[in-house]
């Protein structure tokens, strides 16, 4: 199995000021207990509280970053107040086995044999690689979906 991947390191660079604000289609309530839950849309006042909760952490949790910065902290100090929100750029390598596995983890599948519960965020990543793997490797894509989604 091969993964590697490089990611954006806010020690060499400063970092934009762009963030992850869910949209209207993501389910924001939890219902069930653990194993067995399932996310349902939230009210107005749910999406409401929670699209400007994370808009303003974000602008104060930047601005402290600015004001960090300006003061000489050293970048790789200073990227600590920075929330899990925050966008980064990455690029990642992997083999079609490793991807295989990836999908069948962090996306679910009719097709699945193995069901799997995902967070929405990494399967939505998940979804956007498989568009992309299953135009460049369609016999390989069509095994996956026929073995249940089962990485070989």
């Amino acid at each position: 199995m091969h993964n590697s991947y490089n990611e954006e390191s806010g020690r060499y660079r400063n970092l934009q000021p762009v963030f992850y604000v869910p949209g209207e289609d993501r389910k924001l309530v939890q219902q069930g207990r653990p194993g067995k839950y399932q996310f349902v849309h939230g009210s107005a006042a749910q999406q409401e509280i929670t699209e400007r909760a994370m808009k303003d952490s974000y602008v104060q949790a930047y601005q402290a970053y600015q004001e960090m910065l300006a003061a000489g902290v050293a970048r790789e100090v200073a990227r600590a107040v920075l929330p899990v929100g925050l966008f980064s750029s990455m690029y990642a390598t992997c083999n079609a086995r490793s991807l295989m596995h990836f999908l069948g983890l962090r996306t679910q599948h009719e097709q699945a044999k193995v069901p799997s519960f995902p967070q929405r965020e990494i399967e939505m990543v998940g979804e956007r690689m498989e568009e992309h793997w299953s135009k460049l490797m369609p016999l390989t894509h069509a095994a996956f979906n026929a073995n249940g989604r089962i990485a070989p």
